[in-house]
């Protein structure tokens, strides 16, 4: 590590990514030393202050998910501010006995820290409207989390509420946490599931994806054989990946270190075309998980 600072004021976003670059190769961590943006609020990033470049600090938290760097909290300087960057550890993966069990690297994620999501995901499912003994099927349900924003949207509603997963053991959790829920271990590959009947709305979130899934032959097998005349329907696309605990914006393909949203945009384009056919309003919302929801016009 080095205690050296690098200070800025005027120059190019461009110069000041190529020395951050140059300092994190050589050491791992870069600090920083720049104008206050607290004392630009109101400027538009890029516009000049007495005491330099204004930039928010939006725009140095983009160059620490670009530099895969975690953010550590600023101190002030006078009229600066002191950023610090660390690398981003490439951790080893956890080892459990299912790839996507409670304990697993995927279980540990958590979509209700993520603002946006749970923000987006409540409209989604304001949307829906759903009624008094309507049934949602939430397909990859794995531990539930999100089912509770299912209670916060529609706290006085008696919904009938069917998960399923391939992990029994996740579905163990979802069980525990939602005992009024009904939760079956399923193979989506399998699909469609006579016996599950219809349901007024389909939750997908972060499965259609999946590697080893159909995930054409399943979206519409969900969408034919379990949505109602009425049924709405949301699905979650991942537009992120989790670099040492934190998300880092933008979809990846494989052998790709940046982000590239050409199989995103392709699925989303799809799905979009392929529900409007079928009688529904789409909306598109989401950050790291891009939120498609459709309703029946």
């Amino acid at each position: 590590m080095t205690d050296a600072v690098l200070s800025f004021s005027s120059e190019s976003l461009h110069h000041i990514l190529e020395q951050m670059r140059a300092t994190l190769e050589r050491v791992g961590q870069v600090k920083v030393r720049v104008p206050n943006p607290d004392l630009g609020l109101g400027l538009y990033p890029g516009e000049e202050t007495q005491n330099g470049i204004y930039r928010p600090y939006s725009v140095w938290l983009d160059v620490a998910d670009r530099l895969e760097c975690h953010f550590l909290t600023p101190s002030s300087v006078g009229n600066q501010v002191e950023l610090t960057f660390v690398q981003s550890q490439a951790r080893a993966t956890l080892e459990t006995p299912e790839k996507y069990g409670p304990d697993s690297e995927f279980g540990r994620v958590n979509k209700l820290e993520d603002p946006c999501f749970v923000e987006d995901m409540l409209e989604a499912l304001g949307r829906i409207s759903l009624k008094e003994g309507h049934r949602v099927l939430c397909v990859g349900v794995n531990t539930g989390n999100e089912l509770s924003l299912l209670e916060r949207v529609y706290p006085h509603l008696s919904l009938e509420v069917v998960g399923i997963d391939l992990n029994s053991s996740a579905l163990e959790v979802a069980r525990e946490r939602f005992p009024g829920f009904t939760f079956l271990e399923r193979d989506l590959n399998d699909l469609p599931f006579p016996k599950l009947g219809k349901f007024d709305l389909i939750v997908c979130l972060s499965v259609l994806q999946s590697s080893g899934l159909d995930k054409d032959r399943v979206f519409r097998a969900l969408l034919r054989e379990h949505s109602s005349s009425s049924g709405g329907m949301i699905l979650g696309l991942p537009n992120c990946r989790y670099v040492d605990g934190r998300p880092s914006y933008g979809a990846r393909m494989r052998n790709f270190k940046k982000p590239d949203l050409s199989l995103l945009l392709a699925d989303l384009a799809l799905y979009r075309r392929y529900l409007q056919k079928h009688g529904f309003r789409v909306y598109v919302t989401g950050k790291y998980e891009i939120l498609l929801t459709a309703v029946r016009v």
